[in-house]
């Protein structure tokens, strides 16, 4: 397969000083990177794809690398997601070779999490928004860090192009107050707790 011809990337970070409650001490950071890049199997069924998840793994990871920084370093990173919105010509199974190399990438810069990264996908036209889930990045079940982060842009994905995107939070929601697993009882072994 060839190289992903990536049209363009963008970067958004977010700092969250409170939901309408008192304002946090330190501020909650969402970031976000998207590239939008040219699907190679538009406008046509094509049987064999998988070879394609081999060549967006340096896209993921130039893309993980370019999200830690706007984050404020690996060490921050406490949450993270995934997703991909494929343009008119694809298909939603397109999205699906965006899991393995998003989510790789950013367990490899973070290091040692142990929760799988969780995902979306769909099919959508040019302007069209996907709310991208996060969860903790060692414990699926730590509710106080179900989040997610919308991303977009106005000018994409075209017919011909796939939009990838990752998330990663610093923290818990703001004002987080619904019970469940607490991040200082994370066990982190499974994943799970």
């Amino acid at each position: 397969m060839p190289e992903p011809i990536i049209r363009k990337i963008a970067t958004s970070v977010e700092e969250i000083f409170h939901e309408g409650g008192p304002v946090a001490d330190i501020p909650l950071r969402r970031a976000a990177i998207i590239a939008v890049i040219k699907n190679p199997f538009a406008n046509r069924y094509e049987p064999d794809i998988q070879g394609f998840i081999e060549d967006l793994k340096p896209l993921g990871l130039m893309m993980a690398e370019k999200l830690v920084a706007a984050i404020g370093g690996a060490d921050q990173v406490e949450g993270y997601g995934k997703g991909a919105i494929i343009g008119a010509g694809g298909e939603l199974e397109h999205g699906a070779l965006w899991h393995a190399p998003g989510g790789y990438a950013m367990r490899q810069l973070i290091g040692g999490s142990k929760a799988i990264v969780a995902s979306t996908k769909k099919v959508g036209g040019v302007g069209a928004r996907l709310d991208v889930p996060v969860t903790h990045i060692n414990a699926a079940y730590v509710r106080s860090h179900f989040d997610s982060m919308e991303v977009g842009l106005n000018d994409s994905p075209r017919a011909d192009e796939m939009l990838l995107a990752l998330v990663m939070t610093t923290g818990a929601r703001v004002h987080s107050r619904s019970g469940g697993l607490l991040v200082e009882d994370v066990i982190g072994e499974d994943g799970l707790k």
